[in-house]
């Protein structure tokens, strides 16, 4: 399966690793073409993170080693896009 972007749920300590040091890690992967660290929450001792990584034929566990390396954790893969192109999500419109 030719997966292209991954949207993942990752948390680490405040102190370390650093968000520079995560996205080193995963950008060093031959795979990865981008990737975007939004921070989404903070408390006294985690920092919550959304990580979504582009690139072609991702692959998932060397990307989840890559991060866990660094110390931080994997929670879950929150997107997957595979296939020839990117299909960006279209929101519902509920009533």
């Amino acid at each position: 399966m030719n997966v292209r972007r991954l949207l993942l749920d990752v948390d680490k300590a405040l102190a370390r690793p650093t968000v520079l040091e995560i996205s080193a890690a995963i950008e060093k992967l031959p795979q990865v073409e981008g990737l975007n660290i939004t921070v989404t929450s903070i408390d006294t001792e985690t920092l919550g993170m959304d990580v979504t990584i582009e690139g072609a034929n991702l692959d998932y566990d060397l990307i989840a080693a890559a991060i866990e390396q660094t110390g931080a954790v994997v929670h879950s893969i929150d997107e997957i896009v595979a296939g020839r192109r990117l299909v960006e999500r279209v929101p519902r419109a509920r009533r």
